[in-house]
């Protein structure tokens, strides 16, 4: 049962990602330097909605000293990538932010060990949709400083997930 649940919020939280990062990419087609940015900003809200939703006392000590290392993170991120955003003259589209919150209804419903397992599948959903959007844009990459930035960051990415997979397991 929790093997399903996992897989329903990935593949929900998934489509969520999509949307909230302005549009749909559209075939193989490379996202430009704006969307990557867009998507990453929405990614950042989603990590700044999982610290709002562990601050609602839901969850134990590590999910709400993990979210609010993931804020850091995210802040950090989005304060390099507002450099390169300002550098590119280009304005993110963030006008679909009401979806980035549907892949917290889950873990918002849940309590206790439930919400603890929905805050794992959430993160793990959200960060392989940024890690797909960083490998999508670097195959055509229109920007060299956000492809810099791309090629930073996916290492780190990639370490996150598999933490969050392997404490999702021990769960």
């Amino acid at each position: 049962m929790r093997v399903l649940l996992a897989i329903a919020l990935i593949l929900f939280s998934a489509a969520a990602f999509a949307d909230s990062s302005g549009e749909r990419m559209q075939g193989d087609r490379a996202p430009t330097a704006t969307e990557l940015i867009s998507g990453l900003y929405a990614f950042s809200r989603f990590q700044q909605g999982l610290l709002e939703s562990t601050d609602l006392n839901k969850g134990n000590a590590e999910v709400k000293n993990l979210a609010a290392l993931r804020a850091e993170e995210a802040a950090r991120r989005d304060k390099a990538l507002k450099q390169i955003q300002e550098a590119i003259g280009t304005e993110p589209r963030l006008s679909k932010a009401a979806s980035v919150g549907t892949s917290l209804a889950e873990a918002d419903s849940a309590d206790g060990p439930a919400y603890v397992r929905s805050f794992y599948a959430a993160q793990i959903a959200e960060y392989e949709s940024a890690i797909a959007l960083f490998e999508s844009y670097l195959k055509a990459p229109d920007n060299t400083a956000l492809a810099s930035f791309a090629r930073e960051q996916l290492p780190m990415l990639r370490s996150q997930v598999r933490d969050d997979a392997r404490a999702m397991s021990d769960k």
